[in-house]
């Protein structure tokens, strides 16, 4: 390459760096956290850890399931399960669970990130008491109840009006 050929590339190479370094610094901490949460997160594992979940659908739901079975589940003993099969290790609870990882917005759900909501009769609007696993296109995977092991609608009944934020964990 010849001497004019490299310092153009250089001032290109340059002007593209500082252009780059205002848009980050434009941005909150909070994005900050999200744009690395996504540069850094595998679409290939979120969509393992989800396929892996699926193994167990319809598997019962039972309040307080122990971590040390397979043949019932809670919603956090659920997810602890399933992400400790690609080397996550999740606390216990639902409310534990969702100070893990980093926020994600629900815009920017992607699939294997954990989804946290204030349902049942514990909740009060305000406090977690249910985790799901983002499945991809608006489904979430979670157990609760009847059904057990199940996928639902993200954005429509109950898990729309009790959802209360998102945290990427892979």
């Amino acid at each position: 390459m010849n001497r004019q050929a490299w310092i153009k590339k250089a001032v290109i190479v340059s002007i593209s760096a500082t252009m780059g370094m205002g848009t980050l610094l434009a941005v909150s901490p909070a994005s900050q956290a999200e744009a690395a949460a996504s540069s850094s997160y595998s679409q290939t594992k979120g969509q393992q850890v989800v396929n892996y979940g699926k193994k167990y659908m319809g598997t019962p739901y039972q309040f307080g399931a122990s971590t040390n079975t397979t043949e019932v589940f809670d919603c956090s003993s659920f997810t602890k399960h399933i992400f400790k099969q690609f080397g996550v290790n999740l606390p216990r609870t639902a409310a534990e669970q969702a100070t893990q990882g980093v926020a994600v917005s629900k815009a920017n759900l992607k699939p294997g990130d954990l989804v946290f909501f204030s349902s049942g009769s514990r909740a009060n609007g305000k406090n977690v008491t249910h985790v799901a696993v983002y499945a991809g296109d608006g489904k979430i995977l979670h157990t609760y109840g009847k059904p057990g092991v199940t996928i639902s609608n993200l954005n429509s009944g109950t898990w729309k009006e009790t959802y209360l934020k998102a945290r990427r964990v892979l």
